[in-house]
Order: C-alpha cells, then sequence, then structure tokens
C-alpha cells in the first residue's frame, strides 16, 4: 500500500499529441499556485532552448535540474508530449522517482487524422503512443507515480476527470478553473498554429472535428493507427476511473 501523497512540488502531464493536453494545461495555469511550463522537453528538441523561470536551458539535463532547483521555493507543473522519445528523462530515475505523473491518451485513430491534419509529414512515432509506454514502464521501474487519463473522459466529463486526478495528485480540485477567458499564451507563442482551438475556447469542449483523412480511407495513417493501438490499450486497462454522473 503506498504512502499518503504529501503536498507535491513537481508535477508532469505526459499527453498524446492532440489529446487535449492543452486545454488541461490551460486549467492548470488557472489555479495560480504553480509555475507551468508547457513542453519543456518537446522545445528543446524543436528549438534548441526553452525557459524555467529566467532561465533559458539548452540540454535535457539542464532542463531537469533547472525544473528541481525552480521546485525548490514553487511548485512546478509540465505539460509535454510524447511524439518524441526523451532519453534524459528516461535515464533519470531520482526524476522519475520524484515527479508525480500522469498520462494522457487518445485512440490513436483519432490522434492519426487530428496529427495529419496539421503535418501532413508525420512519421509514425508521432502517434506518440509507444514512447508513452516506454515512459510508463519507466516511472514504474524507478519506483515513481504513474496514473492514465483518457482523452474522452476529459472531454466528456472535465470536472469529475479534473476531480479524480487531483485526488490522485494530492492537490484540491478547483471547478472553476474549467473555464478561462479565452486568447493565445505565451507560453505556446512558438507552436501557436498547433493550439488555436485551446486559445479560441473558454473551457473544455466535447465536440469531435471531422477530418477529410482518416484511418478509414488513408492507408498510411491506418498503419501508424495500428502500431499504436495496442500501447493504447494496454495504457487504457490501467487509466483512472472516472465516475459517470
Amino acid at each position: 500500500m503506498q504512502t499518503p501523497l504529501a503536498r507535491p512540488r513537481v508535477l508532469a502531464l505526459w499527453s498524446a499529441p492532440r489529446a487535449r493536453s492543452t486545454a488541461f494545461f490551460r486549467s492548470m495555469v488557472e489555479r495560480g499556485e504553480f509555475t507551468a511550463l508547457h513542453e519543456p522537453f518537446c522545445n528543446l528538441v524543436d528549438y534548441g532552448a526553452t525557459t524555467v523561470g529566467e532561465a533559458e536551458v539548452r540540454t535535457g539535463p539542464e532542463l531537469i535540474a533547472a525544473i528541481r532547483g525552480h521546485a525548490r521555493t514553487r511548485p512546478v507543473f509540465f505539460k509535454d508530449t510524447t511524439d518524441y522519445r526523451y532519453p534524459e528523462v528516461l535515464a533519470d530515475a531520482a526524476f522519475l522517482r520524484e515527479t508525480r505523473h500522469a498520462f494522457l491518451i487518445r485512440h490513436p485513430d483519432e490522434i492519426a487524422a487530428s496529427y495529419y491534419a496539421l503535418k501532413p509529414d508525420m512519421t509514425r512515432d508521432g502517434i506518440g503512443l509507444e514512447q508513452m509506454s516506454e515512459l510508463y514502464q519507466a516511472v514504474l521501474a524507478a519506483g515513481g507515480r504513474a496514473v492514465v487519463l483518457d482523452a474522452e473522459d476529459l472531454a466528456a466529463r472535465p470536472d469529475a476527470t479534473l476531480a479524480a486526478y487531483c485526488a490522485w495528485a494530492g492537490i484540491e480540485h478547483r471547478p472553476e478553473t474549467l473555464s478561462w477567458q479565452p486568447g493565445a499564451r505565451a507560453e505556446w507563442e512558438r507552436s501557436n498554429r498547433w493550439h488555436q482551438s485551446v486559445a479560441n475556447s473558454s473551457g473544455f469542449d466535447a465536440r469531435r472535428t471531422e477530418y477529410a483523412d482518416t484511418v478509414e480511407n488513408n492507408p498510411r495513417l491506418a498503419e501508424f493507427s495500428a502500431h499504436h493501438l495496442p500501447f493504447y490499450e494496454a495504457l487504457r486497462e490501467r487509466r483512472l476511473p472516472v465516475p459517470v454522473a
């Protein structure tokens, strides 16, 4: 039996791409007590640098050290996507153990269509669920805390999903954080085109977008999804139960 959770210093949300993780991030920003970092490890891969507070960092170990250092005085929440593999995270057993890790999944059929609409030259790894599974297993192997969240639950029952997450994480659930003022955020300025739906929103949205290319009519997307389906199904079996009203 696990010991009771103390107030967290670092919370991580590792998300498959296109899984409503930016809406989750936006909700966490509304809380006010966390330094909220948006895709810091992804930024290192895409842009060669990211910031933690006032510090600019350029390597994975520097980023982990900066997160740890910042968390000594103010708790940190970061969200990142698993369309990339992060060897520096996988190699740091202490970081895996010290941080509380949530993993946000979405069905690979849906990820494929949404991702392809923005990045037609996507690769199979872009679905992100295989890399997520590896990271999830690494957290468990390091003795860390991990929980799986389902984007379908987050869209359909945001209040109940966030309440369940907060209970797991050891933080107070605040229903008022389910809504926010529309608008872009400085944290995602460099990758703004990926976050337009959240920028134009004032809360979680369960509506589904129809895409021209899907696994039904694009064999490449069907192949990508099929590769990641076993990882999705294994993770989904361990998802956090969310009460249905």
